[in-house]
């Protein structure tokens, strides 16, 4: 199924947000060491950056029904130019934690973005069925490629000090320079998206019928998003440099391959969940992809540990596009916008909580808590939602 001209445009703006995304959630903890923060305050800023992500993701669900998608992902995009090109300017913790709040920036390995509800809405208008799924597995493995790339981005300016002369942390802020241009790039893309882009008509309140079920997928998403904030790709990379001495460029190659795994995963996702559903695809391959999360955190050695994150990173996104191509089957066309925002806003508050505790376990030197907490908590959520939805897998595929 090749995608309409809206959807190749949508994916294309995914795929350049996501490898600035790459590697930025690469380079913040490292950006902000050599600005002198400590532990604990890397994690709070990664708090305070999930937590604006969901307000404004939230204020998309409750009242971006009445606006067009287009004039919406153009304010988002002006508002990634400029986090982009304020962080890279600025070197005070509170200045940096404002723009953290309001901007775009994702230390997370997922999506968490304002984008992500209006790009999904505008997507899910333009395929039904499998199509849809297939469509979301595009969407993902989009985002998921262009992120591992972007991670191994985050190397570049360990060369620029080495190669160029310049100085490590200036090359620092050119990579985040480089994020607000990558903002701007994104809005001259979506000035060119049509102005309706199949949106279906404005419902006079953005729930309807479905207002029952999206409340309590946004509830269990919420644990889920709870635990994987505690090992976001920013706090994970603090973990490598802390425990076991990785170099920053060897970080990114490792979340570049990571990457690469996701990638490989999310494109079969469809297939499997042809076969078994889409919930049995999202909870039966999360479910061994936290386990080995919990055992790299207690592995003796990096090659191990190494190994089990690379095991995790081929089965743990699966549930990625299944999951997006879920709630939109499960709600009427004109509840999908907000259907994918308040599915997402529980989501990006409980992941804002979790980082500042995250970064609190690791000044403490509780280095393995984190990403045990977490595979232990995204199990007990895994089981939670087949037992609260299995009975709909079917009337959903």
């Amino acid at each position: 199924m090749l995608p309409d001209r809206s959807a190749r445009m949508i994916l294309i703006g995914k795929g350049l947000r996501s490898f600035a995304d790459g590697y930025v959630a690469v380079l913040l903890p490292a950006y902000l060491l050599a600005l002198g923060f400590n532990q604990f305050e890397v994690g709070l800023l990664g708090t305070l950056t999930l937590a604006g992500s969901a307000l404004a993701t939230l204020a998309i669900g409750s009242l971006g029904h009445c606006w067009p998608h287009r004039r919406l992902l153009l304010a988002a995009a002006l508002v990634m130019a400029a986090t982009g090109i304020a962080f890279a300017s600025l070197t005070s913790f509170w200045p940096l934690a404002l723009i953290a709040f309001v901007g775009t920036l994702n230390p997370s390995s997922g999506d968490v973005s304002v984008f992500m509800p209006l790009e999904q809405a505008r997507l899910a208008n333009t395929a039904d069925g499998e199509s849809r799924t297939v469509l979301f597995s595009y969407y993902t493995v989009t985002g998921s490629l262009c992120a591992a790339v972007g991670a191994l981005a985050s190397g570049l300016p360990v060369w620029f000090s080495t190669a160029g002369g310049v100085a490590l942390l200036d090359a620092m802020r050119l990579m985040f320079a480089g994020y607000g241009c990558i903002g701007a790039m994104v809005w001259l893309l979506y000035r060119r998206l049509p102005g309706n882009g199949g949106q279906v008509p404005l419902p006079p309140t953005p729930l309807g019928p479905s207002r029952h079920t999206v409340f309590k997928l946004a509830a269990l998403f919420s644990v889920d998003a709870f635990a994987g904030g505690l090992v976001v790709n920013s706090l994970l990379a603090l973990w490598l440099f802390e425990r076991f001495g990785m170099s920053l460029a060897a970080a990114g190659a490792f979340f570049f391959w990571a990457g690469l795994l996701t990638t490989a995963s999310q494109w079969i996702a469809p297939r499997v969940a042809q076969r078994i559903g889409l919930l049995n695809t999202m909870v039966f391959t999360h479910i061994p992809a936290n386990l080995c999360l919990i055992l790299a955190a207690l592995a003796p050695s990096l090659e191990i540990s190494i190994a089990l994150l690379f095991a995790r990173s081929a089965l743990s996104q699966m549930d990625v596009p299944t999951r997006a191509a879920y709630v939109m089957a499960v709600v009427t066309p004109p509840e999908r916008t907000a259907a994918a925002s308040f599915t997402a806003v529980p989501r990006s508050l409980a992941a804002a909580v979790s980082p500042s505790l995250g970064g609190a376990l690791f000044a403490a030197g509780w280095l393995a808590a984190p990403l045990v907490l977490c595979g232990a908590l995204k199990i007990a959520y895994d089981l939670a939602l087949w037992r609260a939805f299995r009975h709909q897998n079917k009337s959903a595929s």
